[in-house]
């Protein structure tokens, strides 16, 4: 089982949920931007172990990108000294192997010479954003983790280049009620958020939960048919 990590690019990583454990130690070595949506432990399982893993290897540290409560959260119950070693202060404070960077909902960072991301509205039961990946050419979207959000659409639907976006749905439509009370999305609750994407665009679903894919999938085909929504695979590329 894979939890959520995108690689864009050869340098930034947006989450480090268990998909960060298919790069090599190579790989993992030339992350120099990390993106978390929100701090919940399959978004963030990773990243303890990508910093003790490569942090040595690198000549400068690792950015954390987050909003100010993921990084409080981060540095409150994980990189601790109980939990983990707090890799802002090794080798030295001057010259760490990670450095958190905190930002505010609508600010965007040129990470890579064609990769731009700004950090987009999401609603969760912690405090989670989403994420545009704009290559100059073409967008891609991630919600995040989510629930019906009227922020995110006004903000989707200004993107001109928009290519794809990757929206969540963790449960199937018997268990809506657990999907609203967790501020996820189950497949009627995505057609009706669907309903409001005024783009054409390329929809791809990640995280649904083990066990129900086939389900959750089937009726997201019943539900959103009129969006050929497709499920998001393990290793999967999109070019934008």
């Amino acid at each position: 089982m894979r939890t959520t990590s995108f690689l864009a690019g050869r340098h930034t990583l947006i989450d480090a949920g268990t998909g960060v454990g298919d790069l090599s130690v190579a790989e993992l070595s030339q992350i120099d931007h990390l993106f978390l949506t929100h701090a919940h432990l399959d978004h963030i399982l990773m990243l303890p172990l990508l910093v003790d893993t490569v942090g040595a290897m690198r000549d400068k540290p690792l950015n954390v990108y987050a909003s100010s409560a993921t990084l409080d959260i981060l540095s409150t119950h994980v990189f601790n000294w109980r939990v983990w070693p707090d890799f802002r202060e090794i080798p030295n404070k001057a010259a760490p192997f990670v450095r958190f960077v905190p930002f505010e909902l609508g600010e965007s960072f040129q990470v890579e010479p064609e990769l731009t991301i700004t950090v987009l509205p999401a609603l969760h039961t912690v405090p989670a954003v989403g994420y545009r990946l704009d290559s100059g050419r073409h967008s891609v979207v991630f919600t995040g983790d989510t629930t019906v959000n009227d922020a995110f659409w006004p903000v989707v639907n200004e993107v001109d280049n928009l290519k794809a976006l990757i929206i969540e749905t963790a449960f199937c439509n018997r268990e809506r009620a657990l999907a609203e009370a967790s501020r996820h999305l189950c497949p009627a609750m995505l057609a009706e958020e669907l309903a409001r994407l005024t783009r054409p665009a390329e929809i791809y679903i990640t995280h649904l939960k083990p066990g129900e894919i086939e389900l959750t999938m089937q009726e997201i085909g019943e539900d959103a048919a009129a969006f050929r929504p497709r499920m998001l695979k393990n290793g999967q590329t999109i070019e934008f």
